[in-house]
């Protein structure tokens, strides 16, 4: 029924920029309906099992589902928000530039006074919440879906080298003498060390680790140097694959974890429920895999590591205020986090409970290792927010390609990337 309605909906998109989705009054047999904006209903099945772990608990409350598609979802909804026609009650939030969209254009409702007057721990978040803070400590949404980056290793190859595993207390000097030990061997059997995908963030976002920058910063950003030192030298040593052949030949990161060509992986936790997955069809070889938490500098606590989130917020338009914020909670609390992990997806929220539902999945590791990898200490995100968060990753993105290339020396790379930045943020 409700995917149903998700593609009529869809269907009435393409006709019209701006559509109604659904009514939010209350029917004549006391059920409220809560209309509710997402991306990819079709393909994601943690939208269903969110709404009936609500509806079964609220049966007096209907939510529908109105899809925006994903490729220009925040302008979609932006639109929809802006034209006054809509009547969403709780919209899902994508991305943090588009978060920053809607808030300035006074399209959301501040969650703060709600949260404060339930009594809610925001700890629980690791951090989030205080990142997506105005200044004057307003906030507009709520995470309730949080993927961060691990280290993903192959046990297989690790026994054959005798070497131990790494653990989840790695420095980034032990990080790299353990790259170096597990490399061996050339041509089609060459096993590396470590492998970076081509995304800046691989490299780059080591540097925000200690919580003393932020990349959008600007200025000087000689902090990021040794990282791409470190990079660079597994690179030129033969540690990692080549920057360039990745880039020019479209190489994806899964091909040369599935294959057994890397011993460590630096990634987010979506690639867990993938590789459950290519295992199961027989797709990976690398069925005997584990992984710990990131590895981190001196002094910083193990378990501080980089990720992105999904939100909920509530459209300043919405009749139903009060209804939309016990959704909210629901999906972005403990109760709906434990639904989110049972599909096997990793909540914003975490708790030991929600931590033992995801090491219980079927074909997740079973050693304490791996599950104890699951408890984050700090996380912080990938791209804060910021006005001109959208300018700033171009510049990064670019100058990354630079150093990794050798175009530029990692010195001039940096301070070129310190100078276009400095200049958006002048602007």
């Amino acid at each position: 029924m409700k995917k149903a309605f998700a593609v009529l909906l869809v269907a009435a998109l393409a006709v019209s920029a701006v559509f109604a989705g659904g009514s939010n009054e209350s029917a004549d047999d006391g059920t409220t309906t809560l209309t509710w904006a997402v991306w990819d209903y079709a393909t994601t099945p943690y939208y269903d099992a969110l709404i009936n772990a609500y509806e079964a608990q609220h049966p007096d409350v209907n939510v529908e589902v109105i899809d925006l598609g994903s490729a220009d979802y925040q302008t979609a909804l932006q639109i929809q928000l802006s034209g006054g026609g809509s009547e969403f009650d709780v919209v899902a939030i994508k991305d943090i530039p588009g978060y920053n969209n809607l808030v300035k254009a006074g399209l959301l409702q501040n969650l703060a006074p709600m949260v404060e007057a339930d009594g809610i721990d925001t700890s629980a978040y690791g951090g989030i919440v205080e990142q997506v803070t105005l200044d004057d400590g307003t906030y507009y949404e709520l995470p309730f879906r949080s993927d961060f980056w691990v280290i993903f290793y192959n046990k297989d190859l690790f026994d054959a080298a005798g070497v131990a595993y790494p653990d989840n207390d790695m420095t980034f000097e032990e990080y790299d003498a353990i790259a170096r030990q597990m490399t061996s061997g050339s041509g089609a059997q060459k096993v590396y060390g470590a492998h970076y995908h081509t995304w800046r963030s691989a490299i780059q976002l080591f540097g925000i680790l200690d919580g003393q920058h932020q990349i959008t910063d600007g200025g000087d950003y000689s902090y990021l140097k040794p990282y791409y030192e470190m990079a660079l030298s597994q690179q030129a040593d033969g540690i990692v694959q080549d920057y360039a052949t990745l880039k020019t030949s479209n190489i994806h990161y899964s091909g040369v974890f599935y294959n057994e060509s890397v011993a460590m992986m630096n990634m987010g936790s979506w690639y867990i429920a993938s590789l459950i997955a290519a295992n199961e069809s027989g797709q990976s070889d690398a069925d005997n895999w584990g992984i710990v938490k990131y590895p981190h500098a001196e002094g910083v606590e193990p378990g501080t590591t980089l990720g992105t989130i999904t939100a909920l917020a509530i459209p300043a338009s919405t009749k139903q205020t009060e209804a939309a914020w016990d959704f909210v909670k629901f999906v972005c609390g403990e109760e709906g986090a434990k639904v989110l992990a049972g599909t096997g997806n990793f909540p914003a929220m975490s708790t030991e409970a929600i931590q033992d539902i995801i090491a219980s999945t079927p074909g997740f590791p079973q050693d304490e290792q791996s599950k104890d990898a699951l408890e984050v200490s700090q996380l912080y995100l990938e791209m804060p927010l910021h006005d001109k968060a959208a300018e700033i990753e171009v510049v990064l993105n670019e100058y990354h390609d630079q150093i990794m290339t050798g175009n530029m020396s990692i010195d001039d790379g940096l301070a070129e990337m310190g100078r276009r930045v400095d200049q958006i943020l002048a602007n």
